[in-house]
């Protein structure tokens, strides 16, 4: 767009053209950046800022604010008619659940990095300064820009070095779906990005009622290590802004709302996102936005490496709908070769190093005992080569074949949630009053032969939803949590009322923690 038709201009001939007229509340806001100062944009975490007002998007300068749950907002100062965003590549820790903790990089100290919102037209400007012991640079995915902010080392400029600065400068042209990111790979697969959001100058139609953003990631932390391994091919951890179910802020809407979703996928899977009772349209790329025309409706979404994709749908049928990629592995926390005969038993070993499952010996004659048949590469708990696994079925109550018990101790195990099927204990209450599932709440859902049947176990459902007591949460079934693990959350469709009651409940949890957890961000 050229720079003659700037938010400037604009107000200048608006207000020729309607002299004596009131302006808009959207102009007197465009108006009141540029002829004040700095103005700082309000900083919400997990509560959006339309949470107790209802806005649609607007012609007159106003937005529909994305909300990006577990992740913050970027603030932003005006300097004359540019809008000034800084942000800090730095070490991030991140609990993608409860006792979980990992070592990961991000932005602002946050994984994914927070939330950039703008408007089509805008000037922008962005400090990125290098907090890494590494050098980095930045890359604005999907921005029509000039080459010198592009952002790729060495190629459009010089890397940022350790400590140092570097300042990007540009119009926004576009609008849509996009995002920020490091242009170094590795540290892409260690946390670096976040969403760059910029809203149409001349809103869509229909209109949205809600506005959600989800990063899509995935992860590969290796037993007794909390920094995720960036060259790893198979992956153990599946996160949505971060977190992995059930940890996830379900997203909330009301009945009969149109909701528009943004998926963004920096990763190394393409991930076919699906949500249960409901049909979309895909309505948008990371090119923009799609001609109504061209709309596909489906349930499921195939988000690849490196895209944005927008649906939209209305939320016609109350209830709390299932929203997770459907790949198998992905909905599940901590994957590990724990399925079939190697849950129990004796045989063959459970696991050889990362590097000798791979053919790369160390040292050693390759046809030695040490390198024969494994299952797996070391991915999870006790499976190395120590704790062997059994390839011996049969029927359990058969005199002549003794099955032998696990060699792994539970005991010896951290308890993070571990395999356990437990008589059922008296139901418990979370912080908001509500009957949860604690954790062995469940009982075991096994048939007496069960170890005669070949390929058990499969699965577990491991309810804990104590560990998980949020408003976002208030009014789920009791159990829900052993459901929902991985790359899923919840599509909450409430009642008004519901609705209300939850967002009276943020509003009280969040002001005790505003007085005492000040920002480590203050720009």
């Amino acid at each position: 767009m050229a720079k003659s038709h700037s938010r400037r201009q604009f107000l200048q001939d608006s207000t020729a053209a309607t002299a004596g007229v009131l302006l808009t509340a959207g102009a007197v806001r465009a108006q009141q950046e540029e002829s004040h100062g700095p103005v700082h944009e309000s900083h919400t975490d997990n509560v959006p800022p339309n949470a107790h007002e209802h806005v649609h998007e607007h012609s007159d300068g106003r937005y529909l604010p994305v909300e990006v749950p577990d992740v913050p907002k970027l603030t932003y100062e005006m300097d004359g008619g540019t809008k000034v965003f800084r942000l800090v590549c730095e070490p991030v820790k991140r609990s993608f659940v409860p006792s979980w903790t990992f070592d990961l990089w991000g932005y602002n100290g946050s994984v994914p990095g927070p939330t950039i919102e703008a408007v089509e037209g805008n000037r922008v400007r962005i400090h990125v300064t290098n907090k890494l012991p590494e050098l980095t640079s930045m890359h604005w995915h999907g921005l029509e820009l000039p080459i010198s902010m592009d952002g790729v080392p060495g190629v459009c400029q010089d890397p940022i070095l350790p400590g140092e600065s570097y300042t990007y400068e540009f119009d926004l042209i576009q609008n849509g779906t996009f995002f920020y990111h490091s242009h170094m790979p590795m540290q892409e697969l260690i946390g670096m990005v976040g969403f760059f959001i910029i809203h149409p100058r001349v809103p869509h139609d229909p209109p949205v009622d809600r506005d959600f953003g989800l990063v899509l990631q995935e992860w590969a932390v290796l037993p007794n290590n909390t920094v995720p391994n960036t060259l790893s091919m198979e992956f153990n951890w599946l996160t949505f802004n971060g977190k992995a179910g059930p940890d996830i802020t379900p997203l909330l809407v009301q009945i009969d709302e149109r909701v528009r979703i943004r998926f963004i996928n920096m990763g190394m899977d393409h991930h076919p996102i699906h949500i249960h009772g409901n049909t979309w349209n895909v309505t948008g790329t990371e090119g923009g936005r799609i001609p109504p025309t061209a709309w596909v409706p489906g349930n499921t979404v195939l988000v690849g490496v490196a895209q944005a994709r927008d649906v939209e749908f209305v939320a016609k049928y109350p209830g709390d709908w299932m929203l997770h990629c459907h790949l198998p592995h992905h909905m599940m926390n901590h994957m590990m070769s724990m399925v079939g005969p190697m849950a129990h038993g004796s045989g063959v070993p459970g696991g050889l190093s990362m590097t000798s499952g791979m053919g790369m010996l160390q040292q050693g004659n390759a046809f030695s005992e040490d390198f024969g048949p494994s299952l797996g590469r070391g991915m999870g708990f006790g499976s190395d080569q120590e704790q062997v696994v059994s390839n011996h079925l049969g029927n359990a109550h058969d005199s002549h074949q003794t099955r032998p018990e696990p060699v792994i101790e539970m005991s010896e195990m951290p308890d993070h949630g571990a395999m356990k099927h437990e008589a059922p204990q008296p139901s418990a209450k979370d912080a908001t009053g509500q009957e949860t599932a604690a954790h062995g709440d469940h009982q075991s859902t096994a048939s007496i032969n069960a170890r005669a049947v070949p390929g058990y176990p499969q699965d577990m459902f491991m309810p804990d939803d104590q560990a998980y007591a949020k408003p976002e949460n208030y009014g789920l079934r009791a159990g829900w949590s052993g459901s929902v693990e991985g790359m899923t959350t919840l599509v909450r469709v409430l009642t008004p009322e519901m609705f209300e009651k939850i967002r009276s409940m943020q509003k009280k949890e969040r002001v005790p923690s505003e007085q005492t957890e000040p920002s480590t961000h203050k720009h």
